[in-house]
């Protein structure tokens, strides 16, 4: 479980492909705290630890067509760089929302524009959303716990505070780049249970 206030930023390393899956190696700056097994968010995507190579200060994850398919990992390269945050505490504040690391679909940018000191940016859908979107609402943009509003059928807005802008990837993203994109869990359930019953 993660609150969608991304920790750090990291680079990927290496990229290895094995049959339909792909290990990615990255640096970390809080390296010396990652242990094998452990839960990191990586733009959002819940991976885990899988290898430590020490002598390098990296770690490896590893994804699976699924992960691959339904998020924007095959587009890293070496040098991409990663917003990382690793899984809350019981006793951490809760800054952001509920973010699971789940991934629902990707989007991409739209449009950046500068607002006084500010980012506005507009994510687009190729397809409908999976999810629902409500104005003022929250969701997972690259693992980053965002506020939307302005939400069109296939498109909405985000405001970026400069922190934000300059401590996440955010500030690397290009008009056409793809994001990933997790809809609030709360609202997915309420989707859900309001089908069935709709349903009897």
């Amino acid at each position: 479980m993660f609150t969608g206030i991304v920790e750090a930023t990291g680079k990927v390393v290496k990229i290895e492909a094995e049959g339909t899956n792909k290990h990615f190696w990255l640096s970390a700056p809080f390296f010396d705290d990652i242990r094998i097994d452990q839960s990191i968010a990586h733009n959002g995507v819940c991976l885990t630890v899988a290898d430590l190579d020490r002598d390098n200060e990296l770690y490896k994850v590893t994804a699976i067509k699924e992960t691959l398919e339904r998020s924007n990992l095959n587009d890293w390269q070496p040098e991409s760089e990663i917003n990382l945050e690793r899984s809350m505490r019981v006793n951490d504040r809760l800054d952001g929302h509920i973010v699971q690391g789940h991934v629902d679909q990707t989007a991409y940018v739209k449009n950046i524009r500068e607002e006084n000191g500010s980012y506005v940016f507009t994510f687009a859908f190729d397809e409908e959303p999976l999810h629902v979107l409500i104005e003022k609402g929250s969701c997972a943009v690259n693992g980053v716990s965002l506020t939307v509003f302005n939400i069109r059928e296939r498109s909405f807005d985000v405001a970026i505070i400069p922190f934000t802008y300059e401590h996440t990837n955010f500030h690397a993203l290009k008009t056409g780049d793809r994001v990933n994109i997790e809809f609030d869990m709360i609202g997915k359930y309420i989707e859900k249970l309001s089908e069935t019953y709709l349903k009897k």
